[in-house]
């Protein structure tokens, strides 16, 4: 198809338009939409600190966020787009508390040697972060600074206890800050804090001292309607849910006998309420890094960057590779969906066991079972 024809600038007009375009590439920020609330200090009082702003995917067109985006100085960056942290450290981890992430199954293999993780492998080099998940010592910490962990979606905040000195990572609560004083309660109310309640615990009084951004609290200690994340399912164990970035579960209820909890009510982002132990840790606020799934890698090398290795789909493979592949044509052979493995992938195959379930779960998350879901009004 031919071109159509530029008519020709004279010398003044062309010397003009050069001056006016840019010769190099430089980082803009892209406003999505704009800001309602701003995150609170950790000065601020609990009610402030309990409704810290959320980006959540069904709060998308009434939150606001903004994205880093780059001029196109090459294809790669031209889709490329990236939360805004300024807040991160520009620096290396604390070398004492990493280990070298060499043969942690960066191919996907197991002991044997099988893959047993599909799409895996390569990456870039990267140190392992030991993460305390446990928060046992008591004491106030004061956060050093906020790091980018390559392990998880969710940054890392680096601690010092204000009395020994000694350092930890733990998971960082959305709005912290280097700074900032955190403390966790697991051992037990200090006496300090007893005392100023009149030797008798106040719930209402021991939650407005206790329940702030980034600390740890047993469930039993953390008022109802509180966002936590970091959440633990057993006594004398660290965290298991809500670890990545942006996720939060809620406190809804609290089974009491006498004046004892026995077990805490939590609701998932996906609909599902479970039970907890009423000792089981949890920290105050949202996961920071909540704009991660908003995220562009830009190319495909940045993927790869990732440790994250192509995925082609069986339509396209040979007969040999898949179930699905070989023919003529988009053709599946008139076969059940089914995996590279044979299990079928989707029209409701269920794994869960009726007679086996959970009995710490109190109500299912929803599950389309393959099937497309439909906007309730």
């Amino acid at each position: 198809m031919l071109q159509p024809r530029i008519p020709s600038v004279c010398r003044q007009c062309r010397a003009l338009l050069s001056s006016t375009t840019r010769t190099y590439a430089t980082a803009t920020a892209q406003a999505t939409y704009k800001p309602t609330t701003t995150p609170s200090s950790t000065s601020a009082t609990p009610s402030d600190a309990l409704s810290t702003a959320s980006a959540r995917p069904s709060d998308r067109r009434a939150g606001a966020f903004q994205l880093k985006t780059y001029k196109p100085r090459t294809p790669g960056v031209r889709h490329l787009k990236r939360p805004i942290n300024d807040h991160l450290w520009k620096g290396s981890p604390h070398r004492a508390l990493t280990f070298a992430k060499v043969g942690h199954a960066k191919g996907g293999r197991n002991n044997t040697g099988r893959v047993t993780v599909r799409h895996r492998g390569g990456g870039h080099r990267r140190r392992v972060r030991t993460v305390d998940f446990m928060r046992m010592e008591a004491g106030k910490h004061t956060v050093e600074r906020i790091e980018y962990d390559p392990n998880r979606s969710a940054h890392l905040a680096l601690l010092e206890r204000v009395k020994g000195g000694t350092k930890s990572y733990i998971i960082a609560a959305e709005g912290l800050r280097a700074g900032d004083v955190v403390e966790s309660f697991r051992a037990g109310i200090p006496m300090n804090l007893l005392e100023s309640m009149g030797g008798v615990v106040d719930p209402g009084m021991l939650a407005a001292k206790t329940a702030f951004r980034g600390n740890c609290l047993p469930m039993h200690m953390i008022p109802l309607g509180t966002q936590v994340f970091n959440v633990g399912s057993t006594k004398g164990k660290g965290a298991v849910f809500c670890r990545s970035a942006g996720t939060y579960a809620t406190v809804i209820a609290k089974e009491e006998v006498g004046s004892k909890v026995m077990d805490v009510t939590v609701r998932m982002q996906s609909g599902e309420v479970r039970k907890v132990a009423a000792d089981a840790c949890a920290t105050i606020g949202v996961a920071s890094n909540p704009h991660h799934q908003f995220r562009q890698l830009g190319k495909a090398g940045r993927s790869r960057w990732l440790n994250i290795r192509p995925t082609v789909r069986g339509l396209a493979m040979n007969a040999a590779d898949h179930p699905h592949g070989g023919g003529r044509g988009k053709s599946k052979g008139n076969v059940n969906p089914v995996s590279i493995w044979g299990t079928p992938a989707k029209g409701g195959f269920k794994t869960r066991k009726k007679r086996n379930p959970n009995q710490y779960v109190v109500k299912e998350r929803e599950r389309n079972q393959g099937k497309r879901r439909t906007q309730k009004n």
